[in-house]
This record gives C-alpha cells, structure tokens and sequence, in this order.
C-alpha cells in the first residue's frame, strides 16, 4: 500500500478562521490511509493538538510581519532546502502565497497549489502595496489553482481565472440541522427568553466584516422590537471597539460576545436570522453552515451570489441603507418560518465535506502520479 501522500498546507495558524476551518473539515474527512496533510504555520492555533492526534506534523517559521522581507524569505528558503521531499505544496495565503510558491519552486518542489478564500487584501497602504507584489509571484509560481467561488478566483488569478478548479467550501451538514431541544439549551444557557428575537453573527472582528454597521442596524431594530438580542461570535482586533460602541448605544445587556466556540453548530440553533454584513468575501463557510441550520441569511450584496444555495433562505442587501437592513429584519421576524430544509438539499449544491474531501483527495493523486 506504501506511506500516503503528504501535503504541506501553508498557513499563518491553524485559528477558526473560514479557511482554516475548511482545511480541518477537508482533513478529518479524507481517506488518511491515501493523504495526509502537514503544515507550515507562523503560530500556534487552536487546531495543533488535532492536527498531531490525526498524524499532521507541525512546522514553524516565524512571520513576515515580525521579522521583515529578508527574513522570512531566507527562512522559508531553508525550510524547503531541507525539507524538499514534499511533492506537493499547497498555499492559503491568498496574496501572501506567491512568496511561498516561489521559495517551494526554488527548491525543485514539483507541485505548487495556490488557493484563494477571499476577493480583497486586508491591511493599510503599505501592507496592501507589498501583497500586490506578492500576489505578482503567484502565478509564475504555481502548477494549480483552486479558489472557493468563481469571484475569489478572479480576484486572485485575473486572466487565469478560468484555469482554477473551485472546490467548494463543504460542511458536514448533518451536524447543523435544526434542534428545538439543542436551541432552549443554549437560550437558557445565554439567558434569553425562549420568546425572543435573537440576530446572530459569526466572523473575526477584522474590518471586513463590518461589525460596526452591524451593531447600528442592531440599535435601530431594537427600537421596533424591545425583547430583541445580537449574539457575536468570534475574536479579533476590532473587538474592543466593537465592545465601545455597544456601550455608546448602551446595549450591553442585549449584546453578547461569546469569543470563539467549537460548537457553532449549536450556537446557530438559538439564532433566529443571520446578519452579515460584510464589505467582501471569498466564499464563507458561515453562510454555508447558517443555511445547513435552515437560517434566513440577510448579507451584503458584495458577497458571491454562488453562495446563495437556492433554499430560500439568503437574502442580500447593499450595505449602504441601514433602514433597508432594519425594515427586511422586520420581516423576517415576523414571519418566522419552520426552520427546516431538505436534507439533501446542500449535497445536492455539492456542500458535502465528503464530497470535497473527496474531490481534493483526487486532486492531489492526479497531481502526484
């Protein structure tokens, strides 16, 4: 039968972030005798221990942002110079991937995968100047493309869009259907009332997400409906602020911040709509997983339309009217529907982590062989 074929994923860190998320779904559902992923990360996560109990190995350099261009690209050269017996690299990085694909070319690595999760770079000036240049090494540097959605694709690839494979971002969806028992549970355990309306979102407090509109069209809805609450989930840079501004509007009793959880799959079972209002997005598994747990979705219009799964519940509005967002909540909240889907209805869209392990599995055989 011989060793399976090993896969170096390069990653910042192995945190609940949508990609890393989706490497940990694709991982715990791949046939482990064929392939077995390791990885290059710049600091510790949540997943490491997981990672090593499944049979990863756990490499570290430390990152561009604490050590400079020159460092990191003399360490990442000294990683593949020893490490070269990888057949196959595969970058999540976005932009950030083109100086990893062009140390792993450098040292002869045969297969070099570039995967785009997102449509636009984070950061200020200087930061988005140096990724374009980063992002210019991706494509004289790679051997394959994948992206989540067509959009994600293009934003990275430009005029290579069409050579990507999309690998969609799959869940394992049984996990995620509705529970009455599950959603009093967790309504108790957070202290709300099983009559009210409960909006809840899951994202990094990162700029991109767009928190703080988000808790302003919370304020005007709550004016509408009093026994209302926002759930956050998540961490990230922006979260004292986002911590301010629900003091300004003094909602601290109605909003609640519950940091990062394992158990989103729960959590989504005491929501009643999912908000998300994000300024862009590659393809995010949070849409994925809210529409599994059969959740009207109101999100920004500058999300991938590809991840509408045509159930019925995904709504999307431009992010420039909060009135509009207010009125549609209104809505939805007054016509609370059954919260259940069709069962098959997200392997039918191809949203099933088996299927996407399965297809990556394929992926990287036809690639090593």
């Amino acid at each position: 039968m011989g060793n399976p074929l090993r896969i170096l994923h390069v990653v910042v860190n192995m945190n609940r972030g949508g990609a890393e998320t989706l490497i940990m779904n694709l991982y715990r559902n791949m046939d482990r005798s064929k392939i077995q992923f390791d990885f290059l990360t710049s600091k510790e996560g949540v997943f490491d221990d997981e990672i090593v109990k499944l049979g990863g190995k756990i490499h570290r350099i430390p990152y561009i942002s604490d050590v400079g261009h020159f460092a990191y690209k003399k360490q990442l050269d000294g990683f593949f110079r020893k490490n070269h017996s990888y057949k196959v690299v595969h970058a999540h990085m976005d932009k950030m991937s083109g100086i990893v694909l062009q140390a792993a070319k450098k040292a002869g690595i045969p297969k070099r995968i570039s995967h785009s999760h997102n449509t636009q770079s984070e950061g200020g000036l200087a930061s988005r100047i140096y990724k374009w240049y980063a992002g210019t090494l991706i494509l004289p540097n790679a051997t394959n493309l994948l992206a989540c959605s067509r959009q994600a694709a293009q934003w990275l690839f430009k005029d290579k869009t069409n050579n990507a494979n999309i690998l969609k971002n799959g869940i394992e969806y049984q996990l995620f259907s509705f529970s009455p028992e599950t959603r009093c549970k967790l309504r108790k355990e957070l202290n709300i009332e099983s009559d009210a309306c409960v909006l809840g979102h899951v994202g990094r407090f990162a700029q991109q997400k767009n928190h703080a509109f988000l808790i302003d069209i919370f304020a005007n809805f709550i004016r509408e409906k009093e026994n209302s609450y926002l759930i956050l989930v998540g961490d990230g840079p922006l979260k004292p602020e986002i911590l301010a501004k629900v003091k300004a509007h003094k909602l601290e009793e109605k909003v609640k911040f519950l940091g990062i959880r394992s158990d989103i799959n729960q959590v989504l079972q005491a929501f009643d709509v999912f908000v998300f209002p994000s300024l862009h997005e590659g393809l995010p598994v949070s849409l994925i997983e809210a529409q599994a747990a059969g959740l009207p979705c109101l999100i920004s219009d500058q999300i991938s339309k590809e991840v509408d799964l045509g159930i019925n519940l995904i709504k999307f509005l431009p992010i420039t009217s909060k009135s509009e967002w207010t009125s549609h909540l209104m809505k939805l909240t007054t016509n609370n529907t059954k919260r259940s889907i069709q069962p098959d209805s997200l392997s039918k869209q191809g949203y099933s982590i088996n299927e996407t392990a399965n297809e990556l599995k394929d992926f990287y055989i036809s690639m090593s062989g």
